[in-house]
């Protein structure tokens, strides 16, 4: 296709007038547990907001002015679509008519543990077909340094419009560029940073990293996140956006993969890791507690450092940290297994034709979110080793089958009668709604994987920490 004539960026400040005093419409692609919160900010910061999904039944709730994410209220949703111009729609051609375009699709590994792009793919190549001069397109979906650049701008440029990798300077909030620069339309990089359940921090609170292709892509960026964030926080590319959000969580992937060792030693010890966790953190500087568990879950710490160890082989750069705290991170449900065999040996037991039942298959405490949850691979390896399983989630009325996972089985009820006929009740997920304590009372053996019985006294020979 012939490239349509370039605009001079310095002299077309339409996109940033519009940005500036919110006429500006944007198009949020994704209405998942990124999409959506941002969606509800941006309309309630005064933005004619359209949500895009590809799943029908996902719109036709939120036009119906319903949730399917437990922490966000329909009344939420009713709000922002009554009041606060929110639309929702399948209809990805109607990505013409916005100005901004964020991008919240899902990035995750396939059976190689490599990352599998094609939800971004095929997201760019939507918005290819539709893209016009004077609009800014943002990626937010976790990935590896490069992405923007080769995959989405690498796309985009198939349409015959230009926007050009330059450098820029930043110096503190300021972004220096040059001013002569001609685009046709802008690209930036800014990194979700959800998490959902977190009660402490909303979505506008927490700092809003972004960085973009050139100067103007960067400045476009920041004046858009900065009608709905509290602090925008400019970095000099989209390589160095994209790395930012890996460091966190791999950060947190390597910290809790050293626990989970120690945890494993002190056991072995006989040490209690918890008791020491508590004494480590009372030191003022120079610690940050971590704290074991059953294994990761959620979209991004059991995923992300994989895309950086994938793309460091690009360089021949070996990331042995990363790939260790990995090994250990996905080993701690075949741990937990065999504690839970242990257990039973010790009390003359046999794991075979047991009858377990799974406390929680939420990834994390009062979140109704499966994604990469520990508690589906413990559920399959008990399962494995002849035991029958059953679960209790209050977010989880039935299982819905994942991409690895269709074990077909609902919530059990949770009364005294029924927690006496188990062999073992397993604490795998620490909902806040559990009676820990009447749990304890009415069950054979609990295993603890979460250490919410900790300040339990009565029963305390029933619960092995694990």
């Amino acid at each position: 296709m012939a490239s349509k004539k370039k605009t001079k960026f310095s002299t077309n400040a339409t996109l940033f007038k519009r940005l500036k005093d919110k006429t500006a419409e944007v198009g949020i692609i994704g209405m998942g547990y990124v999409g959506l919160p941002l969606a509800l900010s941006f309309a309630r910061a005064g933005f004619k907001v359209t949500g895009f999904d590809v799943d029908t039944q996902k719109v036709q709730k939120l036009q119906r002015r319903e949730t399917y994410i437990r922490h966000i209220p329909s009344s939420e949703v009713a709000e922002a679509i009554l009041q606060r111009d929110l639309r929702v729609t399948d209809d990805f051609r109607r990505l013409r008519d916005m100005d901004a375009i964020l991008i919240c699709v899902p990035t995750p590994l396939d059976e190689h543990r490599e990352p599998d792009m094609s939800f971004v793919r095929s997201t760019a190549e939507s918005i290819g077909a539709a893209l016009r001069p004077d609009q800014l397109v943002v990626l937010e979906s976790t990935t590896y340094p490069g992405t923007t650049e080769e995959i989405i701008l690498g796309t985009l440029a198939k349409s015959g419009l230009r926007c050009p990798v330059a450098p820029y300077s930043v110096r503190g909030p300021k972004i220096d560029y040059d001013t002569d620069l001609q685009a046709d339309f802008l690209m930036a990089f800014s990194p979700e940073r959800e998490d959902p359940g977190n009660k402490n921090f909303k979505t506008y609170q927490v700092p809003k990293v972004i960085g973009g292709v050139n100067g103007p892509s960067a400045r476009a960026a920041q004046i858009l996140y900065a009608q709905v964030f509290d602090k925008i926080v400019p970095v000099s590319s989209t390589r160095a956006a994209e790395m930012t959000k890996l460091l966190e969580n791999i950060y947190r992937a390597v910290n809790i993969a050293l626990v989970n060792e120690l945890k494993c030693l002190c056991l072995r010890m006989g040490i209690d890791i918890w008791e020491v966790i508590e004494a480590a953190k009372t030191k003022p500087f120079g610690f940050t507690p971590f704290y074991p568990g059953p294994g990761l879950g959620g979209h991004c710490i059991p995923i992300d450092p994989f895309y950086l160890t994938w793309k460091a082989r690009e360089y021949d750069f070996p990331t042995r940290f990363i790939e260790l705290a990995g090994e250990v991170n996905t080993g701690m449900p075949e741990f937990i297994v065999s504690a839970v065999a242990e257990a039973f040996n010790a009390r003359k037991r046999c794991l075979q034709d047991s009858k377990i039942l799974i406390l929680g298959v939420a990834y994390k405490k009062d979140v109704d979110d499966l994604r990469e949850s520990p508690s589906l691979r413990i559920m399959q390896l008990l399962q494995a080793r002849g035991a029958r399983v059953e679960y209790n989630d209050p977010f989880f009325p039935t299982l819905p089958k994942t991409r690895h996972y269709d074990f077909g089985l609902s919530s059990v009820a949770l009364t005294p009668e029924r927690l006496a006929r188990y062999d073992a009740v397993l604490v795998a997920t620490d909902h806040s709604a559990y009676d820990y304590r009447d749990i304890v009372r009415h069950s054979r053996l609990v295993i603890d994987t979460r250490n919410v019985t900790r300040n339990l006294t009565e029963n305390r020979e029933k619960i092995v920490l694990c």
